[in-house]
């Protein structure tokens, strides 16, 4: 791309940036505020954020708070996670916050934060799946840590939800799954592609996807990775992993959203992903272009779509749709 065109592209960018930027300073209005009709006062809807602690789950946390949902703040590190829900807790004083222990990647912690949740609230309304790991930086491609990003990032949060459906409360709004992912993710991407013509067309066709075509192509690209034969002629060309992780966190929620597709009214489940975009966080090294406040943005538009407007199995960015 020549210069005009990255003058292009970005500019493009900047504008659809400002659209949003009104977007979200216009308020939600009280008949579209479903969370807040669940039930009598003053309990409120449950909205459960992992990797919450830091960076974009802490805003998205931060921001369903002060919408008036009760957020739990679900994080590894217990001093970060208290902090974080503390001081939550004092910008706001109607925010309502707690915080939990939760390791995505541990079955134990997992089965232990779903008792807690069944017993202590009756089960949730909203789940924003956002714990992840990315060990790469800058023009940096390792896949040393390839089976904890696929372990963390898509089993993680493929357990997550396994988890928490059966605690999704039932509704005539609807529970809401968000999944935190990557357009690095996504099968066609500008910068990043899958090499594998037939692999490829699978993905992208929702009667040939399913749990083992996901699962069997994280498990072929950790294979590779241990005899030191992958090529990034197959898999994507950017943060191999951590991409591959988001390309079958992007597949399991479309293949999810099918299957939730044809429940009954009062039963409905909401399901969809979204790029935060490259966001100035630990995460990215603190090199991104948007701050944490508008990376949740789409995220948290997401959980709190009117019933009418609710989508599902859908990828987004900056609030609107993106292809897969």
């Amino acid at each position: 791309m020549g210069k005009k065109g990255k003058a292009a592209a970005r500019e493009r960018r900047e504008q659809r940036r400002a659209e949003v930027t009104l977007l979200r300073a216009v308020p939600y209005e009280p008949h579209q505020r479903w969370w807040d009709l669940l039930a009598p006062a003053p309990a409120r809807a449950v909205a459960v954020v992992t990797g919450a602690s830091r960076g974009i789950g802490r805003e998205i946390a931060r921001q369903l708070a002060l919408h008036g949902l009760h957020v739990v703040l679900a994080s590894r590190d217990a001093a970060r996670g208290r902090d974080a829900a503390v001081k939550l807790m004092e910008e706001a004083a109607c925010a309502s916050v707690e915080w939990r222990p939760l390791d995505v990647a541990d079955a134990a912690s997992l089965e232990a934060f779903g008792a807690w949740t069944a017993r202590t609230h009756g089960g949730i309304h909203v789940l924003v799946n956002n714990a992840g790991v990315n060990f790469n930086r800058g023009a940096d491609n390792s896949v040393e840590f390839a089976e904890q990003v696929i372990e963390t990032n898509y089993f993680g949060t493929k357990r997550m939800i396994e988890a928490m459906l059966p605690l999704l409360k039932p509704s005539p709004y609807g529970g809401r799954i968000v999944n935190v992912s990557s357009r690095l993710g996504r099968v066609n991407g500008r910068r990043n592609r899958i090499g594998d013509a037939s692999l490829k067309e699978q993905l992208l066709t929702d009667d040939r996807l399913s749990e083992e075509l996901i699962d069997g192509m994280v498990m072929k690209f950790l294979e590779q990775v241990k005899q030191d034969s992958w090529s990034p002629d197959d898999w994507p060309q950017m943060y191999t992993d951590y991409s591959v992780s988001k390309l079958a966190v992007n597949a399991y929620t479309r293949l999810m959203a099918r299957r939730l597709l044809d429940r009954p009214e009062g039963q409905k489940i909401y399901m969809n992903c979204f790029c935060p975009g490259w966001v100035k966080t630990a995460m990215t090294g603190w090199e991104g272009n948007i701050s944490a406040e508008e990376g949740a943005d789409t995220g948290v538009w997401l959980a709190l779509l009117p019933q009418e407007q609710a989508t599902i199995g859908k990828f987004f960015a900056e609030r609107r749709e993106i292809s897969f």
